[in-house]
């Protein structure tokens, strides 16, 4: 079962992609500030690459909320950093290799990881999630906005 609202984030650290480099992406290094943290099954698959075009194309829109936006697949380093170049994606895209974090996120189930979005807030807490059925559907930008909206409101 997924992470509930209210519950800590586990801890993490993964390697990933990010404008033209590898990087180390550590989520207890971002306390102070929110994160989206957008599981998807993986590169150039249809519903991922709308996906993750969707929040790339409006990073600014959450951004405004100081939020840091990070794409999670198993798929490799050389994988993501084809897929962001080719796609021209500004998000960092990190490799979570077996799914051990998705796994710790409750978000791996019997056919692989379930495409989820979760909003960890400032204190390291999860504020908001979104975890899909059937994997062919995410929540829009506006939505996680909305999400980031309300816990700016309520900080």
């Amino acid at each position: 079962m997924a992470l509930l609202v209210g519950a800590p984030a586990p801890s993490f650290t993964l390697a990933g992609w990010h404008k033209s480099a590898e990087q180390s992406f550590d989520l207890a290094q971002m306390r102070g500030r929110p994160v989206v943290l957008a599981f998807y099954p993986g590169d150039e698959r249809m519903v991922c690459t709308k996906q993750m075009c969707a929040y790339s194309d409006s990073l600014g829109d959450l951004e405004v909320f100081h939020a840091q936006v990070w794409g999670i697949a198993p798929q490799s380093i050389e994988s993501h950093r084809e897929f962001a170049a080719g796609r021209k994606l500004q998000l960092p895209l990190l490799s979570d290799p077996g799914n051990e974090v998705a796994g710790s996120f409750g978000v791996v189930g019997a056919f692989g990881l379930r495409r989820s979005v979760f909003v960890v807030d400032a204190d390291g807490t999860i504020a908001w999630r979104w975890v899909s059925a059937l994997n062919v559907t995410f929540p829009g930008v506006n939505t996680i906005g909305d999400a980031l909206k309300q816990l700016s409101a309520a900080a």
